[in-house]
């Protein structure tokens, strides 16, 4: 019983190492400002970072870590007013022209209009894999928390806990996952009044300049190492639990507006592989 509990406990030790955990209390330890020319700034003591855009330029950030799977939280608080024209994109990004991506980005609208959380998926390169949903709260009046899970099985993207969309591993339908590039972190503020609200009718209106966004919380628990090693599969689940299948169901019919997968104008010879399944 004794040599039992000794490698049982060895085993808890061996796991929790492949667990990593960054809780930034200072986000300089996790981020660096990386264009915008001083519209992108730490303050607090690294409790806050904002990020600017007027009519001159916008800004962003990246990580400077690398992430291979993981759970990663960001509190967000998004541009204020009349924000028609701006985009505040947040998303998880490898390199090169045949890169993964994991994408949350929040176009702007008038006053008082909600806010699109648009999300999109790339593996190798491609993307075309949009959803876009209206949130049931101001996200310009306080911080809220959007969160991206990230493992083998499965990528889920939330919001407070509640989630929006779930992107299976369906590589046995064909389907390519983002499974064996580790990526960076981003987030930019910038102007695409060519599209981003009601596909670019209405446009920027830079009297409201400067525009910001604020971050703060951020949290990522990540599981170091590499993609074939199974001891990623204690983070996170395959599927969702049935409270939080339940909230998706019910966010996807109350707040979705768009979805690649009914839109059959784009696809006239039929939908992806991964439509039949969602």
């Amino acid at each position: 019983m004794a040599s039992f509990s000794i490698r049982l406990s060895l085993l808890v030790v061996i796991i929790s190492c492949l667990i990593v955990e960054y809780s930034a209390s200072d986000l300089n330890q996790d981020f660096d400002i990386t264009w915008g020319n001083g519209r992108g700034k730490i303050l607090n003591n690294g409790d806050i970072l904002t990020l600017t855009l007027d009519n001159t330029s916008g800004s962003g950030f990246e990580s400077k870590r690398e992430y291979l799977f993981g759970k990663i939280d960001m509190q967000i608080k998004l541009v204020p007013g009349n924000s028609a024209g701006t985009v505040t994109a947040y998303y998880l990004s490898s390199q090169g022209s045949s890169h993964d991506e994991i994408d949350f980005e929040f176009l702007g609208n008038l006053t008082g209009e909600p806010y699109t959380v648009h999300t999109n998926v790339f593996t190798r390169g491609k993307g075309d894999r949009e959803q876009q949903f209206h949130l049931w709260f101001d996200p310009t009046a306080d911080f809220h928390t959007y969160s991206v899970l990230w493992n083998p099985q499965t990528i889920v993207f939330s919001v407070d806990n509640v989630p929006i969309r779930e992107f299976k591993n369906m590589e046995d339908r064909g389907v390519a996952f983002p499974k064996s590039q580790p990526m960076k972190l981003y987030s930019s503020l910038w102007n695409a009044d060519e599209w981003a609200t009601r596909g670019g009718l209405i446009k920027t209106d830079w009297a409201q300049a400067p525009f910001i966004a604020s971050y703060r919380n951020f949290n990522a628990n990540i599981c170091n190492t590499t993609p074939n090693n199974s001891s990623c599969k204690f983070l996170g689940v395959a599927n969702l639990d049935p409270v939080s299948e339940e909230k998706l169901k019910r966010v996807q019919q109350k707040y979705m507006i768009y979805n690649y997968c009914t839109d059959a104008k784009r696809f006239p010879q039929g939908f992806p592989p991964e439509c039949s399944a969602t």
